[in-house]
């Protein structure tokens, strides 16, 4: 199965010097970088979030193979959808879909499901592999869409992705897609974010999941980041730490609506 780009030249540069040059403007080549074992990345156009995001990848070692777990926008296919086999096109060259592992991950959970048509129109983990092949050539992925939010879905697929990681003796880093606060003024979208950001660094899965509905946070890809933590947890997880928020209003000048993007590292 080859999956071709759903948002080049819209969410992103489609040429490849373009995309390498954009990618380029955000990230620092020269900062000491750490072991991570997951990580919160935001996924709006890299003109938005790409500071975000760009910050984050520069901050963390890229091993061979990386779990993207991002929010299902379109409402298309699985509950909980892993594409299994085959590679992703983009305009940097094509990504191998670690299939050993997504079948393991699979395996290991009720709810997720080995499916493509989740993925075709989905954004959210393709705009994480431009950042990820500008520092690494060599690597593959496992993508996974979640359309379920059931606390018992994220926590069961989590502890089946570490459970994988183990079993597949993998070099793995997983890494939730999410943008926070969607369309409120500046000042609410940051008092909201910052408790959901809270629960992030106290390494509270069921915290976060409880705090986002409770308050009503429109964190997109609260799912994916919970399920990133219960699977870090299980991984020996002791630290989180929050590496860059700032909103679109920091680049349109327009806080009036804006969406809060986070960027944390979990070790």
């Amino acid at each position: 199965m080859l999956r071709k780009p759903a948002v080049a030249d819209y969410f992103y540069q489609g040429s490849p010097d373009g995309l390498r040059e954009q990618v380029g403007r955000y990230v620092n080549t020269d900062t000491d970088r750490i072991k991570a074992i997951g990580v919160l990345s935001p996924h709006a156009g890299l003109v938005y979030s790409g500071a975000v995001a760009g910050a984050v990848y520069s901050k963390v070692i890229l091993p061979e193979t990386f779990i993207l777990i991002g929010p299902n926008h379109t409402g298309l296919g699985a509950p909980v959808s892993v594409f299994s086999e085959g590679e992703w096109d983009m305009p940097n060259g094509r990504v191998k879909v670690d299939a050993e592992l997504a079948r393991a991950i699979a395996g290991q959970s009720r709810y997720a499901s080995e499916d493509y048509t989740a993925h075709t129109g989905e954004h959210s983990l393709e705009v994480q592999i431009p950042f990820i092949q500008y520092f690494s050539r060599d690597f593959k992925i496992v993508p996974i869409t979640m359309m379920s939010t059931a606390l018992e879905v994220c926590r069961e697929v989590g502890v089946a992705i570490s459970h994988a990681i183990r079993e597949t003796e993998k070099d793995v880093l997983i890494i939730a897609s999410s943008d926070m606060t969607h369309y409120e003024s500046g000042k609410s979208a940051k008092e909201k974010d910052q408790k959901a950001i809270e629960k992030i660094l106290a390494l509270d899965p069921a915290g976060l999941h409880h705090t986002v509905k409770e308050y009503g946070i429109t964190m997109c890809g609260f799912a994916p980041a919970v399920t990133m933590l219960y699977a870090a947890i299980e991984l020996g997880a002791t630290k989180a730490t929050l590496v860059k928020y700032m909103n679109s209003g920091d680049v349109s000048g327009d806080y009036d609506q804006v969406v809060g993007y986070a960027g944390m590292i979990i070790s």
